[in-house]
């Protein structure tokens, strides 16, 4: 946490400070999740500012800067600014609303507000390359993904619905020591699941189905992502050569990637191979996307991502097919890039299974 804070210091110059009110980087900053609250860095000090709620909580967990009791937000944040004789200001413009930022701008109409997006760049490219702390958290996480992907092979029969199979996902998950579930589970199935980000429904399982789960934890505050297809009692010949061709991209772009590629040429190969099995329009989102404190962060494996691949980056490889009004196909596993290559995360099994 410590070296974080000095990086950012690092970025700082004397007069510049910088204010960071998301949660999730709040949170990769100080180790410590709130609702709210604001961390305040310039280069000789940082402070983190929560309110009532938190605050006793806060002194337990965060030590790698001042803890202060939030009462009066702007006017707090300003005799920071006083007293290092702050003259510009850095904020994350992606990540705060038109009305936060005319009040920041109102509140201290004497400093630069500087809405570049320098700054959130640069705590992206950050939180980008895991520590081996963080990779270790996420690796629990994706453990108790698989498993409870084990847990619910045993649980699927014909007539259970998606949105059981989703429940049982997630209780399944937060029974075992999941804080919360990473996103909303995704169980679709027959026509459904041509759905990519298709709700669970009350739509029974049936024989010839194919049932996708997009499904992930959450444990230290880091989350896991995982996906597997599954075929109910049997599947058609053009059902299994399209899980195939799905399957083998995957395995192509898991093939493709180590430090030093560039996303989009890891997307390529994945769907260059789709296109050229006949699938061309099939295959509308990217291959994959980085994993931490949030399920999606950056880099993402799409077609325009230019990020060149480093030593640590975490993503998730997603091929899919889906057929209008037919069915689909996604195969998902969160990998970690090396030197070499990378070291896959997803221990499940990734042949077929008819249930």
């Amino acid at each position: 946490m410590k070296q974080r804070i000095e990086k950012i210091q690092n970025f700082l110059k004397q007069d510049e400070a910088a204010l960071v009110y998301d949660g999730s980087s709040r949170f990769y900053l100080t180790g410590f999740s709130s609702s709210a609250g604001v961390v305040v860095i310039t280069q000789k000090c940082a402070v983190l500012f929560v309110d009532f709620r938190y605050i006793e909580k806060a002194k337990q967990v965060v030590s790698n800067m001042e803890v202060r009791l939030l009462t009066n937000q702007n006017k707090q944040i300003g005799e920071v600014f006083e007293n290092e004789k702050i003259k510009k200001v850095f904020i994350q413009p992606l990540k705060m609303s038109v009305e936060k930022y005319n009040d920041l701008s109102n509140a201290f109409k004497e400093i630069e507000i500087l809405k570049t997006g320098d700054f959130g760049k640069f705590l992206d490219q950050l939180r980008a390359i895991k520590s081996e702390r963080e990779i270790g958290l996420i690796k629990s996480a994706q453990e108790l993904t698989d498993t409870a992907f084990q847990h619910i092979l045993n649980y699927i029969m014909p007539g259970k619905t998606e949105k059981e199979i989703a429940l049982e996902l997630e209780f399944f998950m937060r029974k075992n020591g999941a804080e919360a579930v990473a996103f909303d589970t995704i169980a679709v199935s027959g026509k459904n699941s041509s759905l990519p980000h298709g709700v669970p429904t009350e739509k029974p399982l049936e024989k010839g189905d194919f049932l996708t789960m997009d499904f992930g934890a959450k444990l230290g505050g880091y989350c896991s992502d995982m996906t597997r297809t599954v075929a109910i009692s049997g599947i058609t010949p053009k059902q299994k050569e399209v899980y195939n061709i799905v399957l083998k991209a995957q395995q192509m772009a898991l093939e493709s990637i180590k430090e030093g590629k560039i996303c989009k040429d890891i997307d390529a190969v994945a769907r260059n191979y789709i296109n050229q099995s006949g699938f061309e329009d099939c295959f509308g989102h990217g291959l994959g996307h980085s994993v931490g404190i949030d399920i999606h962060e950056s880099p993402s494996f799409n077609t325009k991502d230019i990020t060149v691949l480093k030593d640590g980056m975490v993503l998730t490889v997603e091929p899919g097919i889906y057929i209008e009004n037919e069915f689909g196909v996604r195969i998902e596993d969160m990998i970690v890039v090396t030197q070499n290559g990378c070291n896959n995360l997803t221990k499940s099994p990734k042949e077929l299974i008819i249930i």
